[in-house]
């Protein structure tokens, strides 16, 4: 740039105006005014110069603002091209942290593609596999499921079922399509039982599918062997509790009757001597004391007459209805036909025992089977007796039973105590437990030690509760609470 001005220069002190210039600086001889051109010569070359000056000054400036704006744009591009950089990273990592996740994913899918097939295997082996009867039907009523153990039952392999319709594949099926359309329609679960010539027992399950696709899964249980095993545990129990009832009517027979035949083997052996008695003169005393055998006779008869019109009794009532009562006029009818009926084959006889009552007053009435209730309330007092017999021979023992009745919180309580032997924890374990006796053990058959008859009359019967707390010295409390119906 400064070259070419100092040239542009030289061709202007060149040009001819220049050089007609110069005849300015000569005087009128033709001399040149070195002098004046000297001074007009610096002068011009101080101006050049200043100009030159100038101009390197604003080019300087210039090109140091041109310099600064590079230095921004540079810093700006080394900015952009950081922000760059660090955006291509980012962008890298995430990219590389997709690639991960998605291989990891990848992977995951693997996983869980497995698992599913394992899981499906081990759902299709449980379906196969399981004791129950399982048909899936859709909402055709066509089969989608078919298990082992239908083509075990009805002989048919899965492969002819799938696809038709359950009275088609299995025609011995009770299940009707009312059941199917009513359990899809109303969405509920629907049970059933059936039984073929009450050899074969089956429970039924009918319930609809949740997902998206309308069926149902039946479900048939064989339970027959469980079936005949509770028939078989009713019977024993009915068996059990007619053999406690008819040891225990047994066992208050036989005492009258024994005293019976005792009185008629002294009545024979008095005939006998008869003869020699009146010979002898004592044929008065004789006399008396066959009236008075005869007399105990006709007792033990009356007490055998009204054991036997008890049981008949009870034998009619099972086909009585629950009827409201007076709770206390039972036990106290009760009471009264244990004096007539109860005694112990070792002498004591239930009228000997003192009774003591506590009866909260306005007592509701209840709803109960009355000659049920009787006969709880003859096992409790003969089973006092049993225990109070125990202790006669302890000086000053008085047999004593309490009967407490109340009532509390829409319940009706009846309390028997008695002060004979209590039980011990092993008695009290099973004093409610059904007995069941051989040939072997039967002798050792304690009719009035078992309960089992009254707590299945107070429980089952009456929809109550039956317990005992006892001590071996102070005796035992019969608990029983029966539901009061307002």
């Amino acid at each position: 740039m400064i070259k070419n001005t100092l040239f542009a220069l030289i061709l202007c002190l060149q040009s001819p105006w220049v050089l007609a210039g110069i005849d300015w600086f000569k005087d009128e001889s033709g001399k040149t005014k070195w002098q004046h051109l000297a001074n007009w010569s610096s002068g011009t070359l101080i101006i050049i110069l200043s100009i030159t000056a100038v101009y390197l000054l604003i080019t300087k400036r210039r090109a140091y603002k041109a310099n600064q704006e590079l230095t921004a744009i540079r810093k700006d591009l080394e900015l952009r091209v950081q922000e760059r950089t660090a955006t291509l990273d980012e962008s890298n990592h995430k990219l590389k942290e997709s690639n991960e996740l998605l291989e990891s994913e990848v992977a995951q899918h693997v996983i869980t593609s497995d698992q599913l097939r394992t899981s499906e295997s081990y759902i299709k082996d449980i379906l196969t596999s399981m004791p129950l009867m399982l048909v899936g039907l859709n909402k055709e009523g066509r089969v989608t499921q078919w298990n082992r153990r239908v083509e075990e039952l009805s002989g048919v392999p899965s492969e002819k079922a799938l696809g038709k319709t359950l009275w088609e594949a299995y025609p011995t099926m009770t299940v009707v399509p009312e059941h199917i359309q009513q359990a899809i329609e109303q969405n509920k679960t629907i049970h059933l039982k059936q039984s073929l010539r009450s050899l074969s027992h089956f429970d039924i399950t009918i319930y609809p599918l949740q997902g998206p696709e309308a069926g149902v899964v039946i479900l048939v249980d064989d339970v027959s062997k469980q079936t005949t095993a509770e028939n078989m545990l009713i019977h024993n129990d009915k068996m059990s509790f007619m053999g406690e009832l008819a040891s225990t009517m047994a066992h208050d027979i036989n005492i009258p009757l024994q005293a019976i035949l005792m009185d008629l083997k002294r009545f024979k052996n008095i005939m006998a001597d008869s003869n020699s008695l009146l010979e002898q003169g004592t044929g008065n005393k004789q006399i008396q004391l066959l009236d008075s055998i005869y007399n105990d006779m006709s007792d033990k008869g009356d007490q055998v007459s009204k054991i036997i019109n008890n049981l008949l009794t009870f034998a009619r009532s099972r086909h009585e209805e629950k009827q409201l009562t007076n709770i206390v006029d039972v036990v106290e009818h009760t009471a009264k036909l244990g004096r007539e009926v109860i005694s112990v084959s070792d002498g004591l006889m239930f009228k000997q025992v003192k009774l003591e009552w506590s009866i909260e007053q306005g007592l509701p009435q209840v709803s109960c089977y009355i000659t049920e209730l009787q006969q709880v309330f003859l096992s409790l007092f003969r089973h006092a007796c049993i225990a109070m017999q125990k202790k006669l021979d302890q000086d000053g023992y008085e047999p004593t039973i309490k009967i407490i009745l109340s009532e509390s919180y829409d319940n009706l309580w009846i309390k028997i105590h008695h002060n004979g032997v209590g039980l011990t924890a092993d008695e009290q374990m099973n004093l409610f437990e059904p007995f069941f006796s051989s040939d072997e053990d039967a002798e050792d058959f304690d009719a009035g030690q078992h309960l089992s008859f009254s707590y299945y009359i107070i429980t089952e019967q009456h929809q109550g509760h039956m317990a005992v707390t006892s001590d071996v010295e102070l005796g035992s409390t019969f608990h029983m609470q029966l539901p009061l119906q307002h």
